[in-house]
């Protein structure tokens, strides 16, 4: 073995032991380093003569390149073992269940208002939609509920800062009632013409769901919630059929036809006669007890001018409902502010 063999073999051994990336770097310097053996032979080159510069540079070119190889293979190596050894500290536990996202899942209050639109939807009932801040007319005047009227005390409530035309202040809507009205008016102004001719129209059949304002807290009680406002107009439109069409609604959401219904004579500003809707179970944990779901009404005949409609030509009724209420009921809820709290341990009990 010569010189360079034995130069070759000694590097090998020395990169052999270096345990780590610098280590490994520094035997490298003592080899092919500015001061490195090679690099001592490489300088040695120029005190000899041109045949054996050619010969003995080429042994040494050659000698660097195999210890270059056993570098790398080093290097290599090197770096697959702390792969190795990093992917074991870090392991994974292939068999144990991934992480599944949660599917999600009405509302309970939603349910309750879809379960409500295809109920009246199966008896002809159109669904509307409208605006939550609303015109002080639209909430109250229009409803024949004037300023200053004590009814307005407990609805009165929430105002934005901003006024309509009379200068009078919008309102977070205190009940979908408006809805009645921008869904008449519209109505009226569709058959002007056959009504001004004192020809047939159509009926109006309408629900309006949504959310409603008022100050109120309390466990049966909450300062947004939601109501359905329902209407029926025609030209023999009668409280009988009201008290009809409330009572198979009643029967039919909550399952039972041993429902008991009442109308106790009330008093609504936009209703008159006017009554508070109660019901019984005839079964159950609320067995025998009354309890009120919603106010109704033959509508006013102010009420039914402000539709655009002739009250003694036009007449029908109307009723209200929380839906909250109704959703309580239906699951047996005692306080209605877990509806709205967004605890998921409380809502995912309706998946």
């Amino acid at each position: 073995m010569n010189d360079l063999d034995s130069l070759v073999a000694e590097a090998e051994g020395a990169f052999a032991g270096a345990a780590t990336p610098a280590a490994l770097e520094d035997a490298k310097a003592r080899y092919t380093g500015k001061a490195g053996r090679l690099t001592e032979l490489l300088k040695g080159l120029g005190a000899l003569s041109h045949e054996e510069k050619k010969t003995r540079g080429a042994e040494i070119n050659q000698a660097k390149q195999r210890i270059e190889a056993l570098l790398a293979a080093r290097r290599a190596a090197l770096a697959e073992a702390e792969l190795a050894a990093q992917l074991k500290a870090e392991a994974l536990d292939v068999t144990l269940p991934g992480r599944r996202r949660g599917a999600g899942a009405l509302h309970p209050v939603s349910r309750t208002q879809e379960r409500i639109e295809a109920i009246f939807g199966s008896m002809g009932f159109d669904v509307a939609q409208g605006p939550e801040i609303e015109t002080d007319w639209m909430s109250f005047t229009a409803l024949n509920n004037p300023e200053n009227h004590p009814a307005r005390s407990m609805q009165d409530t929430f105002y934005v800062d901003m006024k309509d035309e009379g200068g009078r202040w919008y309102n977070l809507r205190p009940h979908t009632s408006p809805m009645q009205v921008r869904y008449a008016r519209a109505h009226a102004e569709r058959h002007a013409a056959q009504i001004a001719a004192g020809e047939p129209v159509p009926e109006i059949r309408v629900i309006a769901p949504g959310r409603t304002y008022r100050v109120d807290s309390d466990a049966t009680h909450s300062p947004m919630f939601h109501q359905c406002e329902g209407l029926w107009i025609g030209e023999n439109v009668s409280f009988k059929d009201l008290k009809v069409v409330f009572t198979d609604f009643c029967r039919r959401f909550f399952e039972s036809d041993d429902l008991v219904l009442r109308f106790r004579p009330s008093f609504f500003p936009f209703t008159e006669p006017s009554a508070e809707i109660d019901i019984a179970f005839a079964s159950g944990p609320l067995k025998g007890r009354w309890l009120e779901v919603g106010g109704s009404g033959q509508v006013h005949p102010n009420v039914v001018r402000n539709y655009g409609l002739d009250p003694e030509r036009f007449l029908g009724f109307a009723f209200g409902m929380g839906m909250d209420r109704l959703t309580m009921l239906r699951y047996g809820v005692n306080d209605l502010r877990q509806f709205f709290d967004g605890d998921l341990r409380f809502l995912a009990q309706f998946e």
